[in-house]
C-alpha cells in the first residue's frame, strides 16, 4: 500500500521545497516538480515528491484522520510518525 501526506510548502527552490508536516516534523528536498507549488499551499506528499496540491481544509482533516488511526490501537507496535517509515 502507498501513501501520501499533506504537508504545507514554507520555502522553495527551484524544484524543492521544504515542508512543515505539523508537530514538529519538517521535511527538506521535497520535490515539487509535478506540481505548481507556492508557498503557504498544502500539498500531498509521496516517497519524497510532491504529487497534488490540497486545499488547507482538506489537509487538515486528513492529519487529523491520521492522528485518530494511530491512537486508536496504541499497541500496534507501529511507528507513530508515518513520515519516518511507521506506515508506509
Amino acid at each position: 500500500m502507498c501513501l501520501a501526506y499533506p504537508g504545507k510548502v514554507v520555502s522553495l527552490d527551484g524544484d524543492f521545497a521544504r515542508v512543515d508536516f505539523g508537530e514538529g516534523t519538517i521535511k527538506e528536498g521535497v520535490n515539487v516538480s509535478l506540481v505548481q507549488a507556492k508557498i503557504g499551499n498544502y500539498v500531498l506528499v509521496h516517497a519524497g515528491y510532491a504529487i497534488q496540491i490540497v486545499d488547507e481544509i482538506e489537509a487538515r482533516q486528513t492529519l487529523e484522520y491520521w492522528r485518530e488511526i494511530l491512537a486508536a490501537d496504541p499497541g500496534n507496535g507501529v511507528n507513530r510518525d508515518p513520515l519516518k517509515g511507521g506506515l508506509g
